[in-house]
């Protein structure tokens, strides 16, 4: 259960954190601001970012 609260967390986070970055960068770039793409793209990379180097540190860890 802690594993899939903490996934939503950073789902949740990644999501407001690329929607903030994406109408930046929509405002410097002129570019057209689509916020349910932006929110989703940045919601997996989140995701997959987080998870991934879990995975990868989860050997180096003494128990």
């Amino acid at each position: 259960m802690k594993l899939i609260a903490s996934n939503l967390v950073v789902i949740f986070w990644a999501s407001i954190f690329g929607e903030i970055i994406g109408y930046i960068a929509n405002q410097l770039e002129v570019l057209p601001y689509t916020p349910m793409q932006i929110g989703i793209t940045a919601a997996i990379v989140g995701f997959c970012a987080t998870n991934g180097i879990y995975l990868i540190s989860k050997g180096s860890f003494s128990k």
